[in-house]
């Protein structure tokens, strides 16, 4: 029987827009087996994981569990943790990073301000302090949401750190089970589909020097999906690829049908898009053992540049 991915992948279904939606991500080490709700249902006390779920519900704050790439069952927990947050929205990208013994200390954080870009509560609460080392691989593992996430994330974690590449995690959820394996490269924020290891070094490079690479990616998850496509799309016509370059300043329109401005930020260009959403045919599954549906797919319809007199006006 065909995985979900199989099926997506020769159904070339595009991955354009697919990206979680984070404007900053909280990520605490938990060894051992996840379950589908990782965050309720692993090692980690389930009351605080429900705690953390509740205070980061609306705030832009996504939170997840990580653990080092290979064996994982019933590993014994680590007497401190890993601890990393991340702010992807361009002009303000920061990745810091803590340990911490106690991860009820998580609790302690201003959700809120985490979520505006703020990190002196998380070096407050958890000593934390600047990421000074190689961007984080983010490989999502979760078996128990999704078969393809443990058959193909898996090795790719595995395959990621046996080359000596730095940073690498296994993560609970990206979303999107579909593209699998699905990776998130933090500072920055952009989320893979379908990748492989030669790929995402390459992925991993670019990031190393602030460049995005625009193959095979989802989407940077500090925007809405039309924002997503609507970015990428932009990185494509004009040959920008600096990790920072661009925003998504406005998106006009709902479904189906969106325009998103784009804008530049060192010289000011801008640039409206639009972004439509139809439905994915013929019928296929979104995930593993469910049933056959339509999932929602978005492109681009046209770019146009704004000219000088219409930024004037």
């Amino acid at each position: 029987m065909s995985t979900c991915s199989t099926v997506s992948r020769e159904l070339d279904e595009p991955i354009a827009g697919t990206a979680a939606t984070a404007r900053t991500w909280l990520l605490l080490e938990q060894p051992g087996p996840w379950g589908a709700k990782a965050l309720t249902s692993s090692h980690l006390d389930p009351a605080l994981g429900g705690a953390l779920e509740a205070a980061a519900r609306g705030t832009g704050v996504r939170v997840a569990l990580i653990r080092r790439a290979g064996r994982h069952a019933d590993r014994r927990v680590p007497a401190t943790r890993q601890v990393y947050a991340a702010h992807t929205v361009p002009g303000n990208v920061w990745l810091h990073g803590a340990r911490t013994a106690d991860p009820e200390r998580l609790l302690d954080l201003d959700f809120a301000a985490l979520g505006r870009g703020e990190p002196g509560t998380f070096d407050a609460a958890l000593g934390g302090r600047p990421h000074e080392g190689d961007p984080l691989a983010l490989v999502c593992t979760n078996g128990k949401r999704d078969r393809c996430c443990a058959l193909l994330g898996r090795p790719l974690a595995a395959e990621l750190a046996a080359s000596g590449a730095e940073g690498v995690w296994e993560v609970t959820h990206l979303g999107g089970h579909r593209f699998s394996p699905t990776v998130l490269v933090l500072p920055w924020g952009y989320a893979y589909g379908r990748a492989g290891a030669p790929a995402l070094e390459e992925v991993l490079h670019g990031a190393r020097e602030g460049r995005i690479v625009v193959e095979g990616c989802r989407g940077g998850s500090a925007w809405e999906r039309p924002g997503q496509s609507a970015e990428l799309a932009v990185r494509r016509a004009v040959g920008e690829y600096a990790a920072e370059a661009l925003s998504v300043v406005r998106t006009d329109g709902a479904a189906p049908c969106w325009e998103v401005t784009v804008a530049h930020n060192a010289d000011g260009r801008r640039w409206v898009v639009e972004v439509t959403q139809g439905a994915s045919l013929p019928p296929r599954p979104e995930s593993c053992g469910s049933v056959l549906g339509s999932p929602a797919r978005l492109d681009v319809a046209g770019i146009r540049e704004l000219s000088v007199a219409a930024l004037a006006s």
